[in-house]
């Protein structure tokens, strides 16, 4: 991984320093938006990313972080990565705490025309941070040269650390896996009829909502039937092979063991992220509902009612 940090470190930064996880302090209302800059940024470069950044504010005031070497190495290292304290930040991120329940928004902002982050996507970086215990916040991420965008999100640990609460790094550990697995699948498909990275997003939010649904308890026999039913209904059933299933099957039980699932609102939050990636991409959930579709999905809805029955015990009844 390169030694320079990407956007949802910074992303996560922001994110956690206003929003915070669940079980941390509330952030206020009136709170100002935090602006995260990478510290190997020039004078111009940082003029550039705050005029990004600030964009959507329209004049109104916000606060600025900085994101050192220093930070990668306390909050990123743990998770497998290598950074020193003298390592290159030059990503950056503002987050803008939202009312209750209206979950996570995350934009790529392109820097002078140009989008800069190579390889992870904004529904990435979203699972990243559900994972990490972000909720209902907008973030906005750029970066002044171009980069990857894998080492950000343990970035957020950084900057919440900067307003004197401790997290948990087993969830950054778990959302920095999470993250790379997702955006390698999304790698390995990304020329294939049938697959957007949309649908895998989706898929992966969903199986959060039903395994907090379920609870912390929840068994690896009950999360691989999960990701089944998910994949399924995703229709990625025919593209997403056994070994890419159980990378994400691996995952998620990482999310569970990290201590994620027993944040109050996690299972809203991932109905919520839910619901945002099939409204931004709309066409391509439009054209799954279909009528051959629907017609598929009136031949498995059998097994769809006796995977809740599996999971939840006893007989339930389902209604399109």
């Amino acid at each position: 991984m390169k030694k320079t940090i990407s956007i949802l470190t910074i992303i996560t930064v922001s994110l956690i320093t206003v929003c915070g996880l669940t079980s941390l302090r509330q952030v206020q209302a009136d709170e100002l938006p935090i602006v995260c800059l990478g510290t190997s940024l020039t004078d111009p470069q940082q003029n550039g990313t705050l005029k990004t950044l600030t964009a959507p504010l329209n004049g109104a005031s916000y606060q600025t972080i900085t994101i050192t070497g220093a930070d990668l190495v306390k909050y990123l290292n743990p998770s497998g990565d290598n950074f020193t304290t003298g390592s290159g930040v030059w990503s950056s991120a503002m987050i803008q705490k939202t009312a209750a329940g209206s979950g996570i928004n995350i934009q790529i902002l392109d820097y002078k025309g140009h989008d800069n982050i190579t390889k992870i996507t904004t529904n990435q970086y979203k699972n990243a941070a559900l994972t990490a215990g972000i909720a209902d916040a907008n973030i906005y991420v750029t970066s002044a040269t171009p980069i990857d965008g894998s080492g950000a999100l343990a970035g957020v640990y950084a900057a919440y650390a900067k307003t004197g609460a401790s997290l948990n790094q087993n969830q950054v550990n778990a959302a920095q896996d999470e993250m790379g697995t997702l955006s390698n699948i999304t790698k390995e498909n990304e020329h294939k009829a049938g697959y957007t990275d949309a649908q895998l997003n989706n898929a992966v939010a969903g199986a959060k909502q039903e395994m907090g649904k379920v609870g912390n308890n929840i068994s690896n026999s009950q999360i691989h039937d999960i990701v089944e039913h998910q994949i399924n209904i995703n229709h990625l059933g025919d593209t997403i092979n056994n070994n890419q299933k159980q990378q994400i099957v691996n995952v998620l039980i990482e999310v569970r063991d990290s201590g994620a699932l027993k944040h109050q609102n996690f299972k809203e939050q991932a109905a919520d992220l839910s619901k945002g990636i099939k409204k931004h991409a709309k066409s391509v959930f439009d054209k799954l509902d279909t009528p051959e579709n629907r017609n598929w999905f009136e031949q498995i809805w059998q097994k769809i009612t006796n995977f809740f029955g599996h999971l939840f015990g006893g007989t339930i009844i389902l209604t399109k």
